[in-house]
Formats: C-alpha cells, sequence, structure tokens
C-alpha cells in the first residue's frame, strides 16, 4: 500500500479547518492531563450539546427514544455515550473506545519527607515509561485529595505562569562515567524518580514565643531544627490548601509534565504535547460522535481509564460499567433482557481508538517499513497489536476490514495500516481484545505518535483531523 502525504489532498479551506481542529484537541490536552480533569471537561461539552445523564433518566423512569443522548460516568474517571438510532438496540451498535489515562508518576499515599535540605514528594510511575526521560523537566501536580470529612480538593499547580514547578533531579555529567556505563532502564532507578518540592526551611518567629515557659520554649526550637523544609511545606499546603500530612492517604496525585502543547515544525504541521496517547483517540472520538448527526444504528463512545496498566479495575475497560450501561439503555428502550444484551454486544461493530507507532528514520532498524505509519499519511489500521507472535491481541477478520476499507473509499478518508515495530522486537496491546471477548468486530484504529509514552510526544495535525473524520464516516455506516 502506498503512503501518501494527507496534506496533499486537502484545498487551502481544508488547510483551514485542519488548523482549527488542532486548536481545539491542544485546548483540552491543555486542560485535561488527568482522567478526571478529561472527565469534568467531557461532561460540560457534551451537556451543551443535549447530553442527558442516564442514571437521572433510570430514576426517573424516563424511556429513550430515536435521537436521544444519554451518558454514564464511572468513578468521575470513565464515560460511555450513547446516541440513540433508528434502528433497534439488539440488531448491534456501533462503538468508538479509546482511553484517557497516559504514562505519568503518581504520588505514592506516604510520600512526603526530606533529605539533604530538600523535601520530596515520593512516587511510582504509572504504565511503560523509560524512567530517565523524567529527570530534570518541569512537572505540575494535579489531583484530588478527599479528607476524612468526605470534602474533596483540587490540586492543580504548576501549569499557570505564575506557578512553581517541580522536578526530578540528576547527576552532573562530570560525576557520572559509572552512571553513563548502566543500561538505560538502569540509569534512573524508579525508587529514584522522586519530586524535589522544596528547599526553604520553617524559620518560627521568635516573637511567637514571648510568653513561653523555657522547656516549651526550648521543645519548639528542637522541633523545628528537625525537617524543618518538610514543616514548611506542610505549612504552606495548610494555608493553601486546608490539607494537612495525613491527608495524603486518600490522595490521587499525579506527576506530569507542565506546560501547554504546542505546535511544532516551522510549517507548523505537527502537535507536541504530552498525553496524546491516548487523548488524541479520545478527542478525534467525542467529536465525531457530537457531529454525526441521526444514524441508523446506535452510536457510542466508551472513554476509559487504566488501559496503560492493562485495563483492570473498577474504571478500566475489563470492569463491568460499559456493560451495565448498555443493559440500562436497553431497558429506557424496552429492549431489555440478558438475551438481547448479549445479541447487541455480539452483533456491534466497534473501532478501538488507539494510537499506533510512527516510523522513525533515526531508528528504522526498529521498524518494518512496508507495515509502519507515517507521520501525515492518515488514520491507521492496525489489523491486529499483540506482541512478537501475535500473543494477546485482537486480530481483526478479513470481512470486518474489508467493510471498512469500503466505507473509507465512499468517504473518501485516508488511511493506512500498520504494525507496532519488527516482529521479534515486542509490542504492545490496547482495549479490543477485551471487547472482542463479546464476540463483535473490532479492530484497532487511531492516529500514527512519534516519540510514544515520552514525556512530550509529537502528532500530525492532518492525521489528527483525517482521524476524527473516519469515525465520523463508521458511526454513520459501519453495518456488518
Amino acid at each position: 500500500m502506498e503512503h501518501k502525504n494527507t496534506w496533499e489532498t486537502y484545498s487551502t479551506k481544508q488547510m483551514k479547518e485542519v488548523d482549527a481542529f488542532a486548536r481545539e484537541y491542544m485546548d483540552f490536552l491543555d486542560n485535561g492531563k488527568t482522567e478526571r480533569e478529561c472527565i469534568d471537561r467531557i461532561v460540560n461539552t457534551i451537556e451543551q450539546s443535549g447530553y442527558q445523564e442516564l442514571e437521572t433518566l433510570v430514576t426517573a423512569g424516563r424511556k429513550l427514544k430515536t435521537g436521544d443522548r444519554v451518558y454514564s460516568v464511572w468513578m468521575n474517571k470513565s464515560i460511555v455515550m450513547f446516541q440513540i438510532g433508528k434502528k433497534k438496540m439488539t440488531d448491534g451498535i456501533n462503538i468508538l473506545g479509546a482511553h484517557i489515562d497516559s504514562p505519568r508518576l503518581d504520588v505514592k499515599q506516604n510520600p512526603l519527607y526530606e533529605d539533604g535540605g530538600f523535601a520530596y514528594l515520593d512516587t511510582h510511575y504509572y504504565g511503560g515509561v523509560k524512567k530517565y526521560q523524567w529527570v530534570t523537566l518541569p512537572l505540575a501536580i494535579h489531583g484530588v485529595v478527599v479528607k476524612k470529612d468526605g470534602t474533596t480538593v483540587e490540586i492543580n499547580v504548576g501549569e499557570s505562569e505564575d506557578d512553581p514547578v517541580f522536578f526530578v533531579s540528576d547527576l552532573l555529567i562530570h560525576l557520572a562515567q559509572e552512571q553513563m556505563e548502566k543500561k538505560a532502564n538502569k540509569v534512573i532507578e524508579g525508587e529514584a524518580l522522586d519530586i524535589i518540592i522544596g528547599n526553604k526551611p520553617l524559620v518560627i518567629d521568635k516573637k511567637d514565643k514571648a510568653g513561653k515557659g523555657k522547656d516549651e520554649s526550648s521543645k519548639e526550637e528542637k522541633g523545628a531544627a528537625k525537617d524543618a523544609v518538610k514543616k514548611g511545606i506542610l505549612e504552606i499546603l495548610e494555608k493553601t490548601y486546608g490539607i494537612e500530612e495525613e491527608d495524603f492517604i486518600s490522595a490521587e496525585l499525579e506527576v506530569v509534565p507542565a506546560g501547554n502543547a504546542r505546535e511544532a515544525g516551522f510549517d507548523r504541521s505537527m502537535i507536541l504535547a504530552y498525553g496524546q496517547d491516548d487523548r488524541v483517540c479520545a478527542f478525534s472520538s467525542l467529536k465525531a460522535i457530537l457531529e454525526i448527526g441521526q444514524t441508523d444504528r446506535t452510536a457510542c463512545c466508551i472513554l476509559v481509564d487504566k488501559e496503560e496498566i492493562g485495563s483492570v479495575g473498577a474504571t478500566g475497560m475489563q470492569s463491568k460499567f460499559f456493560e451495565n450501561a448498555i443493559a440500562e439503555v436497553m431497558n429506557l428502550t424496552g429492549e431489555y433482557s440478558e438475551l438481547n444484551v448479549r445479541r447487541c454486544l455480539a452483533r456491534s461493530c466497534m473501532l478501538s481508538s488507539d494510537v499506533s507507532s510512527a516510523y522513525d528514520p533515526a531508528f528504522a532498524s526498529s521498524f518494518d517499513k512496508k507495515n509502519v505509519a507515517y507521520l501525515g499519511c492518515g488514520m491507521v489500521f492496525n489489523k491486529f497489536t499483540g506482541s512478537r507472535g501475535k500473543s494477546g491481541s485482537n486480530d481483526a477478520n478479513a470481512e470486518y476490514l474489508g467493510h471498512i476499507r469500503a466505507i473509507f473509499e465512499k468517504e473518501k478518508i485516508n488511511f493506512q495500516t500498520a504494525e507496532l515495530g519488527k516482529v521479534d522486537l515486542g509490542g504492545g496491546g490496547t482495549i479490543a481484545y477485551i471487547l472482542a471477548l463479546y464476540g463483535m468486530n473490532v479492530i484497532d484504529s487511531g492516529v500514527a505518535v512519534l516519540n510514544m509514552h515520552a514525556p512530550w510526544e509529537a502528532t500530525s495535525k492532518a492525521d489528527v483531523y483525517e482521524t476524527k473524520r473516519g469515525y465520523v464516516a463508521f458511526l454513520k455506516n459501519a453495518d456488518l
């Protein structure tokens, strides 16, 4: 299959549309660096487009009809959206499914300590990362702290120009002879990815000690001398957020690269940003389901958590929240039975909306040039993922691929096919195999990404736009 740069096919008007879409996408990335932030942004967006909360309709006992739009959020980290079509759901629905979690550093539950005059937060990396890439970068902290009384405190520090940032230190090159001899996966150990958050000791004003007894003042001076930098940080946390050290136990704090998405290249053809795997496909899927208008088959968009660690847990794709939502929706359309839910899922078509690796000429030996995605050459289809001998993969049927090809040819969608890399080098998985367990037709499709899983990833504006177009075509036309 010949790879053709998608930019060559666009008119001047389309190029302006590409740039406008890219600006929307970059704004989404800037305001959605965690799963919770993505969900908040998505809910605000879809409610303005007429989506109603499924649980509210269930409580009210209101029935659903053609054209209705409903959504269900699970634990503020995953969401599923439905636009009811003309046909019965028992005959199957069309599904887009992406994930909104990304590799990062998570703050541990007992994280705050002082060493060598620095205050640190202890972290545990999340997902597949090259640990050495996370040192000496400006970092931000996003997340929530839930206090014992149930109060939720939102944290977002490091993104504003007036905010401080945080960082992981690295050994200076002058003393790094032994470090430079280590393998890349040992140059920076996981336990060394603790972020520096302060260096100023808490100083107690002598005036504050006035009137205190000798013993009391002495004890206070001794207490201030130990972990004084840590105490200074705790004082700031208490004054700014009203939280204390033990509140870290019930906190979910994510450490991510600080800074906004940027256009890349003199021609501004690319986007450089954190978290594009897989928020690029999540955003494209979201925009597609908002754009389609009335469809014959019910359209569905799933945006989930925990894909980077195996889709586990209550908010991952392996949980039952999606299946439960299907059952609730079918109940409100008057179609519910256990058998009908199974029929619906088995007869559905899905695009597992996830990214693919882009060919990098600097590391050409890792790719099969005939079977790799090229930046700027359109939406990517991966017939299978997994690793080496297709282990852990979904392998799409030829009939389904033929059906998708026909749709894309009719709608003039630019696309390419790919594998992750050379057969013996490794691989990766998506949520595709989980949905395929229901017996439905599933194939991986999405955007090619350069620097995948790095703190800053690169995509082509044209690929992001073309992927959204492909998702729209799929939701409107798929019916196998």
